[in-house]
């Protein structure tokens, strides 16, 4: 049978809200021992409890792009099985993603409704203390070997910038799992990822042998970001009830507990201070 988005008085008609969460993706959404763990896990269940439903996670698969993601999750369906989620978990929060347009001038993402930003990302790297005890510059992988998932931000920044002063010591790998796997064997000597990802794997294995560097990057366009939710365009009213308990978690701190739970930074975007 195929589920379709649905607006607020449908979804507590029913008792059941579907989100969609990206599967593998630690520490937001991910699986261990046939458990759904993860801080997008938690958060649905919060936003599960406070509208008084149950909670029915739609596993996604990422795409080649977010809009794919987001057809898939959203507004079309599954290819195979046209699932269509309530809300998804991970969306970029940003207005010029949400007015981008294709190449006859059409809103690309006209029938999404992002919302709710819930934290604010950036980019970090772990390291093996015992390989490299320090760093605190780029300048260090013109000597060391640096990992990350392929055609990610990080990638492309290892092998492009400084013109390319680094890519003859960098290797890309299908997943962050793959590429800190592969730091712990000692094939490379730090990894880069996201901010969240990192602090989690270094909590995992052990933040004394493997820090996180405090440093910047230099010649990244974008640096930071904001991820919130999404839902269908024609369903505002769920956005606006989501919406306000996403607010309330900031206010009663339930959000920084599960954050917390996942030895994940948090940084409350700042649309909540403007």
């Amino acid at each position: 049978m195929v589920c379709q988005a649905r607006s607020l008085e449908d979804i507590q008609d029913s008792g059941h809200i579907i989100v969609a969460v990206y599967e593998n993706y630690a520490p937001y959404s991910f699986q261990e021992d046939g458990n759904a763990r993860g801080i997008d896990v938690e958060i649905a269940k919060a936003i599960a409890d406070d509208l008084n439903v149950e909670l029915q996670l739609l596993w996604l698969a990422p795409d080649e792009t977010v809009e794919d993601d987001l057809r898939n999750a959203i507004w079309k369906g599954h290819i195979i099985h046209r699932t269509k989620a309530d809300l998804m978990m991970r969306v970029p929060y940003d207005k010029a993603f949400s007015q981008l347009r294709d190449d006859v001038g059409l809103l690309v993402n006209e029938l999404v409704h992002m919302f709710a930003p819930y934290q604010t990302e950036s980019w970090a790297v772990m390291h093996s203390k015992e390989r490299m005890p320090e760093l605190t510059t780029m300048n260090y992988f013109a000597y060391h070997k640096v990992g990350a998932e392929i055609d990610s931000v990080p990638h492309f920044y290892l092998i492009s910038s400084f013109g390319g002063r680094f890519k003859q010591n960098t290797t890309h790998y299908k997943s962050i799992e793959e590429t800190v796997d592969t730091l712990v064997k000692g094939d490379i000597d730090a990894v880069m990822g996201l901010r969240s990802q990192m602090h989690y794997h270094s909590h995992k294995l052990g933040s004394e042998q493997y820090p996180i560097a405090s440093m910047g990057f230099p010649q990244m366009a974008k640096q930071q970001w904001d991820i919130g939710m999404a839902v269908h365009t024609d369903f505002r009213a769920l956005a606006y009830a989501i919406g306000d308990v996403i607010t309330a978690m900031l206010n009663d701190q339930r959000l920084d507990a599960i954050f917390a739970q996942y030895h994940a930074p948090l940084q409350v975007p700042k649309y909540y201070s403007e």
